[in-house]
This record gives C-alpha cells, structure tokens and sequence, in this order.
C-alpha cells in the first residue's frame, strides 16, 4: 500500500494515495468550471475527458518527508470562464475539504489545464 499514516492516541491510520486522490478528484468536478479531469495521451499529444470512474487517473498524489502532501491535477476547464477564477476556487475547494478528511496537511496543489470543453 502506497500512502501515508496518521499517529493517534489509539493507534495509527494508514491513508492509501488512491484514496485520496478519489476524494480530491470528487471534490474537484464539483468546483464550478470543471468539465472533469483529463488524461493525456503522451504518445499522441490527444486529451481525454475521463469518466467519473477514473477520475484517480487525473490526479497525482506524492507525501512529502514531512508527510505533507502535494496534488497535481489535469483538469478540463468549461470554454468561456476565468481559468485564474476556476483554479483558485479549486485550490481553495480541495485544500480544505481534503485536510478536514484526511488530518494531513496539503503543502501544494498544482493544476495543469489540459483542455477547454464547451458544456451544452
């Protein structure tokens, strides 16, 4: 199991990255501007909007030394918003939803844009 612990007075919890990144990836196709979560095709160069199943795939969660973790998101934004707009509500949207679930503290969240989508 790739993750991280907590040490309580009871015993400590182990925090799978998958899980994580399952509760970050939903929290951010929430955030008002995000069509979902995109994955590249590096051999190609094609961007693909991932289905609400495979949100994870978006999603890239390293834990510091410090036990601080770091997100990394691919997301695809809707055509017509504030990018600036979008993003930082996501910043601020994820770093407190994910620090309340997890008790970890979230060091850095970088968001790669990877498309813009017109939503009907």
């Amino acid at each position: 199991m790739k993750g991280t612990s907590v040490n309580t007075q009871m015993g400590s919890v182990q925090i799978d990255q998958e899980v994580i990144a399952q509760y970050a990836g939903s929290v951010a196709v929430e955030c008002f501007g995000i069509v979902g979560m995109g994955s590249v095709n590096m051999k190609d160069g094609i961007v693909k909007l991932l289905k609400k199943d495979r949100l994870t795939r978006g999603i890239c969660v390293s834990v510091g030394g410090d036990g601080r973790l770091t997100l990394d998101f691919h997301v695809i934004v809707s055509y017509g918003v504030s990018i600036l707009t979008v993003a930082d509500n996501l910043m601020s949207s994820v770093k407190y939803k994910v620090e309340e679930f997890t008790g970890l503290e979230i060091e850095k969240i970088n968001i790669y844009v990877e498309g813009v989508r017109v939503i009907d």
